[in-house]
């Protein structure tokens, strides 16, 4: 009997093992990690009955291709992108049937940057403190797909989606993040504060898992010198000494000495992860919510 598997045929530009992510170890230097784009990784899960926590796979621009050892059911999502079967073109955004030793091909995106591979009975590598994401911070988890190598696949528990298709968003064109000043901010001089919140940024191709890079208007300090190390939350906007904004995101260090002008809310950091690099963005101050947690 074939094992549950795929065989890695072309790993991609970085194409990574990533499931919800290991929250709760902040105090032992271990980021939260876990799918950039949350929603379009539990869609893809949904689609192919798997529970939400389940491990997809996440590609990078120009995607993978896999060649599974038993028949396997599939949904791509995320970033749009072709795929096919055996050179034969089949759905994005619904399950797809894929036989065994089939050469199942993610192409690379046609708008935003990463696409999800979701595989029925989810990607069953080893956890690592309970996750199976790949940190490229700190190491831990699997390492990023390599060609040649093989992946364990569970059963699969569920049916999947009896669905034409699912609606998605469409990456960004501009990218509109809101953000609520502090802790920081009055390390800046107010003319800094205003061109942050109505200034207009762009995504630098020097982004990755870790923070989405700017480039655009250096922000200017009142203060000198360099903070003690504090802890960093998801979303936290750090201003390092060329004055540009770098947003953080899932492998982001627990800790840092630049100081954080303002934290971004979580529910607008899936769309960071689609945003190509030129793409404008505009941080939008918002208030804090009264009587709650704050963003990120």
């Amino acid at each position: 009997m074939t094992d549950r598997a795929l065989a890695v045929v072309r790993a991609g530009a970085l194409t990574t093992v990533q499931d919800q992510g290991r929250p709760g170890h902040a105090h032992l230097g271990v980021p939260r990690s876990g799918a950039l784009d949350g929603p379009a990784a539990a869609l893809v899960n949904r689609l192919v009955g798997n529970p939400p926590e389940a491990a997809v796979l996440e590609t990078t621009l120009n995607g993978c291709a896999l060649r599974p050892r038993s028949a396997v059911t599939v949904a791509v999502g995320g970033a749009p992108c072709p795929v096919t079967v055996d050179g034969r073109p089949v759905a994005w955004g619904a399950p797809v049937r894929v036989p065994a030793g089939a050469l199942l091909d993610v192409g690379a995106a046609v708008h935003g940057v990463r696409s999800y591979v979701g595989v029925g009975g989810g990607i069953t590598v080893e956890p690592v403190l309970g996750s199976r994401s790949t940190d490229l911070l700190s190491g831990l988890g699997p390492p990023p797909l390599t060609d040649d190598s093989v992946l364990p696949v569970g059963r699969a528990a569920g049916r999947y989606a009896r669905v034409d298709g699912a609606p998605q968003p469409r990456p960004p064109t501009e990218l509109v993040l809101r953000v609520s000043l502090g802790p920081r901010d009055d390390w800046f001089t107010p003319r800094a504060v205003r061109a942050f919140t109505t200034g207009t940024y762009r995504v630098s191709a020097a982004s990755n898992r870790i923070g989405l890079r700017t480039e655009g208007p250096a922000l200017e300090r009142v203060r000198p010198g360099e903070l003690p190390s504090e802890g960093m939350v998801l979303g936290a906007v750090q201003v390092p000494p060329d004055g540009r904004p770098v947003v953080f995101l899932a492998d982001h260090p627990t800790t840092g000495g630049y100081p954080v002008i303002g934290v971004v809310r979580a529910a607008d950091l899936p769309a960071a992860a689609q945003a190509l690099p030129g793409i404008p963005v505009r941080f939008v101050a918002v208030r804090r919510r009264s009587g709650g947690p704050g963003p990120g």
